[in-house]
């Protein structure tokens, strides 16, 4: 017997309000710590002072590690460790992945930052976040599945010119923890995703440059919706 899977089953601590206040808490987070990284720090540094400042503002605790990738790691899966040292350039590009948990609910967001002039970083910083916007538009117009938003988004990154890492491809969100109801990615989710319980991610890689860029958000309804 197949037991069909509750993508959206959620826990008794479960209330959207709290997703959308912990995703502005978040937000205000990833301005903060981008703010501080400045060219000539190394990665591992980066992270100590990410992880100090979540503290600082009650998101010590992660439901995932605090992820801050530099120029070469910006191209490595979820799970894969960065390469120890890498040294933020003049010209250069990072992103940062943070997952903290507030109270009892979680959070998830992620963005690219650019130093210097280079245009093909500026450029990946632009289209991850253009792709992004255009998927979820599919989602919210088309009613897509999660398969179908990820099968739309390699073909839209070729177009743009890039690979899509497919390993960073969202999930569910919740009261802590998810995963006790949910804990596969939202690309092999064949169900419509409904908004206040998902976050999109989009991550590409330059097809012969080693550097990437990443870009994750809540789904939110359009009238909720901030970029």
């Amino acid at each position: 017997m197949t037991t069909e899977i509750d993508y959206e089953a959620t826990g008794p601590n479960y209330a959207a309000e709290k997703l959308l206040d912990v995703r502005e808490r978040l937000h205000r987070a990833i301005a903060a710590i981008s703010a501080k990284i400045t060219p000539g720090m190394v990665e591992e540094d980066a992270v100590a002072m990410a992880r100090e400042l979540l503290g600082e503002m009650g998101m010590r605790k992660g439901w995932h590690r605090v992820i801050v990738r530099f120029g070469p790691n910006t191209t490595k899966d979820f799970y894969a460790d960065s390469d120890p040292g890498v040294v933020l350039g003049e010209q250069d590009i990072f992103f940062l992945d943070l997952g903290p948990v507030y109270g009892d609910t979680e959070g998830d967001a992620g963005q690219t930052f650019v130093f210097g002039e280079d245009p093909e970083h500026h450029k990946a910083a632009r289209d991850v976040k253009a792709l992004w916007d255009d998927v979820r538009e599919q989602w919210s117009t088309a009613g897509m599945t999660g398969v179908a938003l990820y099968d739309y988004a390699v073909k839209r990154a070729e177009e743009m010119g890039w690979e899509l890492n497919l390993d960073l491809s969202g999930h569910r969100l919740g009261d802590f923890p998810h995963e006790a109801h949910y804990d596969g990615s939202l690309a092999d989710a064949d169900i419509r995703p409904n908004p206040n319980l998902w976050v999109l991610e989009i991550a590409i890689r330059h097809p012969t440059r080693e550097f990437g860029a990443f870009y994750e958000d809540l789904l939110l309804e359009e009238q909720s919706f901030a970029s």
